[in-house]
């Protein structure tokens, strides 16, 4: 290929893991490949798609250069070249052959297993009528029914070609209610509980809007499907029904302040007055970008341990491996376990409300294919015993994240970037100035190209296979499938090597555009796994089937129905490359999760993102009286739910910035837990974490910090439950939607015409503040004068249609536009 510069460079010492050998570099169409001269040891063959960072080094006094690889199986290695041609032509080249412009250019479009794999049927391995007819779907229950609404993927191009809904909603009802859904994803069956009729469906959020808009079809849609334990043919009106009980709940599993900004954008959550037959759970799981940054701080607490030990053997005459020289204070401030815990306890919740409820649930958060997915395949995990063999463990990722369309080519990033290849500047022969001219403006061509689809990343599958290990962990005896599995899964998510996860729907892997389709040019990944000397290896040892039966009546019998901890969460140490001693000491492990988790909640008077909502539309004062709102004994029993006897409505959002101000210094000191605040200093297990004193911090860095970082977040329920967090619900609600109306006040001045006339010399940006707009083109009374007591240095904001010159380490509010893609992080000029 043009690409490869050079295919051959001897002499390469490669160093890894402390240890250094010397050997021949080899560059193919799809692997870099490392031959040590040592023939007792195994080749290393990398596939491009793996690597996730290559930094050059500036060429060192003795006249050597050196590549450091990073990848994402979380391995470091390096390369260091006699000569720096060589070095720059292997850079060049792999930056070529990684950085795809294109899915085709992959992999697993050449690929051709030698010899082919003994089955081949992978492609084929999920039916949804079969898969759908086991869980009793026409058969054991009568309520739902087969559509081909979406046969040719034109009613929602990112839903599977088949679909199971209510048997009583017609097609035509389901086109009505698709325009009231994100995406058209409407509310779909997901699983059917084979112990009772309880069910699990999924969707995206709805388009409520500041209006507060709703759907009579959406509505009837949701009403039949926590009625479908009635058979349609059997249905008496006026009736007691076994199940139809006020336990079945709506998932939201965003935090609130998430649901606002998306109410903001026209879309948002469901109002619980116009759906009687549930109530709503925020689960508080945070978004895409927040879970790729958590990582990324697990990565670089990775690559400095290694950095270490490499400095380590460098200044030391024997080389050193084994050393133990990981930051633990790094991982704990990742809060990387604290997410998996806040998937945990989400999927305990529904597994509760299936098996023990017999109830219904249906799981949505902003476009229903990433913490979507999560939630329903983790509780169809643990209710379901046939999931947690390895066809049923196959059958569900097939279901549940390929045909439900996770984006799996823009999450895991598959077309790589130039952005991940960094070299010294000032490279030796730019040429010409012409050529260096144009060789500038292709490269700031291709990065912007290249980089669109970087914001889109995120560790989402990742995370499901980590919370699949917990489970692991947990019940070692009721998966047939192993670690290995998992690991050996994992591998191939982004080795690009097969078919299967390098599209964001089943439409791309079915339909071709003016060729084959990709399922007829590529191989899939379950023939791999399902060859006889991947299974020999795969298969769990301890593994007791008979557990699972759900006839046993002994003390220890679940009926096969798991219920996870989700304080009992760790690091998948396999997966790191560390020992469990290394990545999970007590301290590290021993997290406290600050996810909020809110609910449940049966009307807008306990939903305080409908509260923000409504009093931003109609602004028709501020104060509410408050309203008692006491849970059902049989929820409270049944989720142990911390019965509240009274819970204040959410503020207006008409409220002033100052009496949300004067809060501050309450919530950042009222308790001493695990923050996101950049000011959080972990302590060892059982002391107080130490924080700057409030009167301490600067103003402007109060200002700038994230809303959620400053209070303190609820106690996770050792059982499961959801406790109420009323008071610091509102407070935040109400300070996020304050701050995104103040932001973009000078857009609705625009759109809607309204402050013409004031004096705008006292502000300090290009932005109006609060004060000057009435609440969307309606009259708003003038906020209270502050005193001089409370007042605060005014916040700078940056045209948010700008380039941002700089960001802090974490999302704030005030960086995080509703209506437009987070910002990246830049490094400080």
């Amino acid at each position: 290929m043009d690409a490869i510069r050079v295919s051959k460079v001897e002499q390469v010492v490669f160093a890894k893991s402390g240890s250094i050998s010397k050997g021949t570099i080899h560059l193919t169409a799809h692997h870099i490949i490392f031959r040590y001269d040592d023939e007792g040891e195994k080749e290393m063959w990398m596939p491009y798609p793996l690597i996730s960072l290559v930094n050059r080094l500036p060429q060192t006094l003795q006249g050597q250069s050196q590549l450091n690889f990073h990848t994402r199986t979380f391995e470091s290695f390096s390369l260091t070249f006699k000569r720096d041609s060589d070095a720059s032509d292997v850079f060049e080249s792999v930056k070529e052959l990684t950085v795809a412009m294109s899915v085709t250019q992959l992999y697993a479009f050449f690929y051709t297993p030698t010899p082919p794999f003994p089955t081949t049927d992978g492609w084929t391995l999920y039916s949804p009528r079969d898969e759908y007819i086991r869980m009793g779907v026409g058969t054991r229950s009568k309520a739902w029914r087969f559509t081909d609404l979406n046969k040719d993927y034109s009613f929602c191009p990112t839903y599977p070609a088949r679909l199971v809904v209510p048997t009583r909603i017609s097609d035509t009802t389901l086109q009505y209610a698709s325009k009231y859904r994100s995406k058209c994803r409407i509310p779909i069956l997901s699983y059917l509980h084979w112990a009772n009729f309880g069910s699990i469906t999924r969707s995206s959020q709805p388009m409520v809007g500041i209006t507060q808009s709703r759907s009579v079809q959406d509505e009837k849609l949701i009403e039949a499907i926590f009625q479908s334990h009635w058979s349609p043919e059997s249905r008496v009106s006026n009736a007691n029904v076994y199940g139809a009980t006020p336990t079945n709940l709506i998932i939201d599993a965003r935090p609130t302040v998430n649901a606002v900004a998306n109410t903001a954008k026209g879309a948002g959550t469901e109002n619980m007055d116009y759906y009687k037959e549930g109530k709503k759970v925020y689960l508080g799981i945070d978004h895409i970008h927040t879970m790729r940054e958590s990582l990324a701080k697990v990565v670089e607490a990775l690559r400095e341990a290694d950095q270490l030990l490499a400095s380590i053997n460098n200044d030391l005459p024997d080389q050193v491996t084994g050393l133990a020289v990981l930051d633990k204070h790094a991982l704990r401030r990742s809060g990387w376990l604290r997410h998996l815990s806040a998937i945990l306890e989400g999927t305990l919740i529904i597994t509760k409300n299936v098996h023990v409820n017999s109830s219904h649930v249906l799981i949505h958060c902003s476009d229903g294919w990433d913490r979507t997915s999560q939630l329903s395949a983790l509780t169809q995990l643990c209710l379901d015993p046939f999931y947690r063999t390895i066809r049923g463990f196959e059958i569900l990722i097939e279901k549940d994240w390929l045909s439900f369309g996770h984006k799996f080519l823009d999450r895991c990033g598959h077309l790589s970037s130039e952005k991940f290849f960094l070299s010294p500047s000032g490279d030796a022969n730019p040429g010409s100035g012409a050529e260096a001219a144009q060789a500038f403006l292709a490269s700031m061509q291709n990065r912007f190209a290249s980089q669109s689809h970087i914001k889109e990343t995120s560790p989402v599958f990742h995370q499901f296979l980590e919370s699949v290990r917990q489970l692991q962990r947990q019940f070692p005896e009721r998966f047939e499938f192993n670690e290995r599995f998992l690991r050996q899964l994992y591998y191939h998510l982004y080795s690009c090597q097969f078919g299967t996860f390098l599209f964001n729907c089943e439409r791309e892997r079915k339909v071709g555009d003016g060729g084959l389709p990709a399922i007829e040019r590529t191989v899939s990944v379950w023939d791999f796994f399902n060859s006889p000397a991947e299974m020999a290896q795969n298969r769990n040892a301890a593994y007791d089937s008979t557990l699972d039966d759900p006839t046993k009546r002994t003390p220890e019998a679940d009926m096969g129905v798991l219920f996870p901890n989700p304080k009992d969460v760790r690091f998948w140490h396999e997966l790191y490359g560390r020992t469990d001693e290394e990545m999970n000491a007590r301290f590290v492990s021993a997290q406290a999760r600050d996810a909020e988790l809110v609910g449940p909640m049966d009307g807008s008077d306990d939903d305080a993102v409908i509260q923000e909502s409504s009093t931003l539309d109609a602004s028709q004062g501020s104060g509410l009286g408050a309203k008692q709102s006491i849970l059902p004994d049989k929820m409270v029993s049944s989720l142990n739910v911390l019965q509240v006897p009274g819970r204040r409505s959410s503020p207006g959002i008409g409220t002033s910035l100052r009496e949300i101000s004067s809060s501050l210094p309450d919530l950042t000191s009222s308790h001493s837990t695990p923050s996101r605040s950049a000011n959080y200093t972990p302590t060892p297990l059982g002391g107080a974490p130490t924080r700057p004193q409030s009167s301490q911090l600067p103003t402007q860095n109060l200002l700038n910090t994230p809303i959620w970082s400053r209070a303190k977040p609820p106690d996770m329920l050792s059982g499961g439950g959801v406790k109420s967090v009323w008071g610091k619900l509102s407070s935040n609600a109400s300070a996020a939607f304050s701050v995104v109306q103040d932001a973009y006040a000078g857009v609705a001045k625009d759109l809607m015409n309204t402050g013409q006339g004031e004096d705008t010399s006292e502000k300090t940006s290009e932005l109006k503040g609060r004060d000057a707009l009435s609440a969307w083109g309606q009259d708003r009374p003038s906020s209270p004068a502050r005193s001089s007591s409370l007042q605060r240095a005014p916040v700078t904001m940056a045209n948010p249609w700008s380039t941002p010159h700089s960001s802090t380490h974490h999302l704030s509010i005030f960086e995080e536009n509703p209506w437009g893609a987070p910002s990246e992080p830049e490094p400080e000029p």
